[in-house]
């Protein structure tokens, strides 16, 4: 909660202002954006309703994972190898192409 306060003067301040929070046992949290995941392994989550309104707090170390639309990573190793580029560059053609190693790697070496 808040450094310095005890926890039990906090949960009663809380019910005065007309706050709730529930502890909730998760094992893992997901969020997904439009190019990444952020994966939160074991976090400490807390669902909090304040007039009404419910929101949920996640508090723990996140693993950033970039999302790639149906390429493996065999595929883009392949375009890393053959076009000779980093990752990011190999996946953006891929992506660029839909998928089409060939393309790809043509797209990459000219």
């Amino acid at each position: 909660m808040m450094p310095g306060i005890n926890p039990r003067q906090m949960q009663q301040a809380m019910k005065r202002m007309g706050i709730q929070q529930v502890d909730i046992e998760a094992k893992e949290v997901i969020i997904r954006t439009e190019d990444k995941e952020l994966v939160f392994t074991n976090p400490q989550v807390s669902k909090i309703n304040m007039m009404g309104q419910e929101t949920y707090q996640v508090i723990g170390e996140p693993e950033e994972r970039e999302l790639s639309a149906g390429i493996s990573e065999e595929d883009i190793e392949t375009v890393m190898e053959q076009a000779n580029v980093d990752k990011k560059k190999a996946l953006a053609a891929l992506e660029k192409h839909n998928g089409d190693l060939a393309e790809a790697i043509m797209d990459l070496k000219k």
